[in-house]
Formats: structure tokens, C-alpha cells, sequence
């Protein structure tokens, strides 16, 4: 049974830990002196965290691979206030060895709660055509709970068992909130497009063992895979308007609002714009979220560098409680220096100036 969490990173600072993770991500990068190093990023159900191994390489390399769990001897320790570790032995785990529940992050919030909230959203429709529509989503056993289950996204936001729920909602309460400082926009067309513009994810991602793209996921992408799920529905619904039907699609293809972040088409009329700036909103601030959450050991105002926003975070908090900052905050374009290599000590992720964040 796994006995150390991320979450517990803290109370073991500058200590050695034997634990086990799966393996998130896998790659062999060479030392100054040209000899190979691992670089992995390990996660729990607690979060993720980067881990280098520095020595007896040759012989881990070959040991696992990435998605596997993997058990481990190492120091934690913290480089540019965010913890690390640093392996020492590592070791292939079997599934048989693991229970699945540890490894993967899940909502705190009540699944079934979230899905009578959303539900309660559809049942306030005045459009019988959106209404029918949404309600034989949601009737539909198979798509119902990988909606309840699936992640929001990769990485980048909601990135955790029942995201997709938690993100939805989320911004079905922020679309019905601006509904009523604009009396103009269609609210059942805005909160279709709420409900629609990420279900694709419950094909494009798989999150078994990790949170990774699947086959058709990476080929394809979550909006084409959309709009064939909305067209083997309306088939199915006598009588939908073909001019409804348009709009919901272009709800579907607009909702990334620009062509570099994936949309083929910009948000033109305005309950696509609505959807995709409060999508947006809502990406962001829960990036902002799991990353102060990422620090709570720190002490320090300052929470780093957001590489999916492009920017160093301020936790506003901490800043008015006294807290102090760390000794040099990284601007947009700065890269940490390459530390010498030591078993104690690993090398930095560079800092990027690229926004990479996309809903």
C-alpha cells in the first residue's frame, strides 16, 4: 500500500523517501560530460513532480518505460522553490503491485452533485430542440460516465479524474451569471456550447494509467471527434432545425478563439465569443489554482514560473501576509542556469517565454 504522497513533500524535505509513482513522462538526456541522465516526471493522485537520475543509468534505462509504475529510492529536495527528486534505485513495479486509485488525481468534489447541478442547467432550457438534444447526451449511459470520469485536459487545466464535469460546470455558472448583464445572448445556445465544446476529451484522452492522448485523440483532436458525436445525435432527433444545428457546430469549432491555439474558424457571433473568452477564463484560473496549490510548502509570495501562461505567479495572499519573496523573481524570458551535476543537486527546466496554454 503507498504510504507517501506528493502532497507529503513538504514534512519530508531534504530527506529520503522510498515510494512509488507512475511514470508520466520518460526521457534520456546527456550530463556535461556527455554520459546519459533520466529525466521523468512522476505522478500520485497528489500532483506530479520532476526527478532526475544521475548515476547506474545505463541499467535503469532499459528497466521501464513510460506509463509504467515504478518504485523508488530518492532525496527530496527543492530547486527554484519547487520540490525534486533525486533517484537513487529504481525498480519496474507490476500492475498486480499497485492499486490504480493512488496514481491518479480526482476532484474533491462530489461527482454526483456536479451532474445534478449540470442537469438542473439543461431542465431550465426554454429551446425544446437544445434541450432534447443535450438531454439524449446525457441520457446515454456510455457517454454519461465517461463525462462524469474523463479529465479536462492533458496537463494544462482540470487535469484530474472528473474534470471535465468540474470544468463544465464551472463555466455553465459563469455563462448563466453574464447571461443576465447581457439580455441578448441566447442563454440555452450559450450553455449547449458550454455543455458540447470539450465532451469531445472523453475520446481524445485516455486516463487509465496516466493522462495521454489516445490514437484517434492525437490524430484528430477533440472538436472534429465533437462534431461526430453532435451529428449521430441530431439524427437521431426529429425535426432539428438545420440553422440551430450550424450554430452549435460553430460553437464547437470556435471555442479555442484563435487560429494558433486550434480553431479553424474565429468566434462570429456573440455567444461564441462569450463561450470561448470565458472558456478561456476558466482554463486560466484553474492553472493558477493547481499551481498555488503545487506550493503550499513555500513560504515564499512569489509561486514561480507558470510555463503554460508565460509568466512568474504572485500569490496575492501570502504577499499581504508579509511573506517574503524568493531572492530573484524569473522574468518572461529567463533560463536558469545549468547547476553543476551532483547526486544532490539536478538541473533546472528552462523557463520558456511561449504561452502554451490552450482549453
Amino acid at each position: 500500500m503507498k504510504e507517501f504522497f506528493l502532497s507529503d513533500c513538504a514534512q519530508n524535505e531534504n530527506q529520503i523517501i522510498t515510494s512509488t509513482f507512475v511514470v508520466v513522462s520518460k526521457q534520456v538526456k546527456p550530463k556535461k560530460s556527455g554520459d546519459p541522465y533520466l529525466a521523468l516526471t512522476l505522478g500520485d493522485r497528489a500532483g506530479h513532480i520532476e526527478a532526475k537520475m544521475w548515476d547506474n543509468v545505463e541499467e535503469a534505462i532499459g528497466a521501464f518505460e513510460q506509463e509504467d509504475f515504478i518504485k523508488i529510492k530518492g532525496l527530496i529536495n527543492k530547486y527554484n522553490n519547487r520540490f525534486q527528486i533525486t533517484i537513487h534505485k529504481i525498480r519496474r513495479l507490476e500492475d498486480a503491485e499497485v492499486d490504480f486509485g493512488d496514481y491518479l488525481p480526482k476532484t474533491t468534489k462530489d461527482i454526483g452533485e456536479l451532474w445534478q447541478t449540470l442537469a438542473g442547467f439543461v431542465a431550465s432550457f426554454r429551446d425544446p430542440h437544445l434541450k432534447a438534444l443535450v438531454e439524449a447526451f446525457m441520457a446515454d449511459p456510455e457517454i454519461a460516465e465517461a463525462y462524469r470520469t474523463a479529465p479536462a485536459a492533458k496537463t494544462l487545466h482540470h487535469a484530474y479524474i472528473g474534470g471535465l464535469l468540474d470544468h463544465v460546470v464551472s463555466l455553465c455558472r459563469s455563462c448563466d451569471l453574464l447571461c443576465r448583464n447581457y439580455p441578448q445572448i441566447n442563454r440555452d445556445l450559450l450553455l449547449t456550447g458550454a455543455f458540447f465544446h470539450d465532451i469531445g476529451k472523453i475520446h481524445e484522452l485516455a486516463y487509465n494509467r496516466a493522462f495521454t492522448y489516445t490514437t484517434r485523440g492525437q490524430l484528430l483532436g477533440h472538436m472534429i471527434i465533437e462534431l461526430e458525436m453532435l451529428q449521430a445525435k441530431i439524427a437521431q432527433i426529429a425535426g432539428f432545425p438545420g440553422p440551430l444545428k450550424t450554430l452549435v457546430e460553430h460553437l464547437i469549432i470556435s471555442h479555442h478563439g484563435h487560429y494558433e491555439f486550434g480553431s479553424p474558424k474565429l468566434p462570429m457571433f456573440p455567444e461564441a465569443l462569450m463561450l470561448h473568452y470565458l472558456d478561456d477564463l476558466d482554463s486560466k484560473m484553474e492553472s493558477m489554482r493547481t499551481h498555488f496549490e503545487r506550493e503550499l510548502g513555500s513560504e515564499a509570495a512569489w509561486a514561480g514560473y507558470n510555463p503554460s501562461l508565460g509568466r512568474p505567479l504572485l500569490n496575492t495572499a501570502k504577499f499581504l501576509a508579509g511573506k517574503p519573496d524568493v531572492e530573484k523573481q524569473p522574468d518572461d524570458t529567463s533560463v536558469a542556469p545549468e547547476p553543476e551535476v551532483t547526486k544532490e543537486k539536478t538541473e533546472p527546466n528552462p523557463a520558456t517565454a511561449v504561452n502554451l496554454f490552450k482549453s
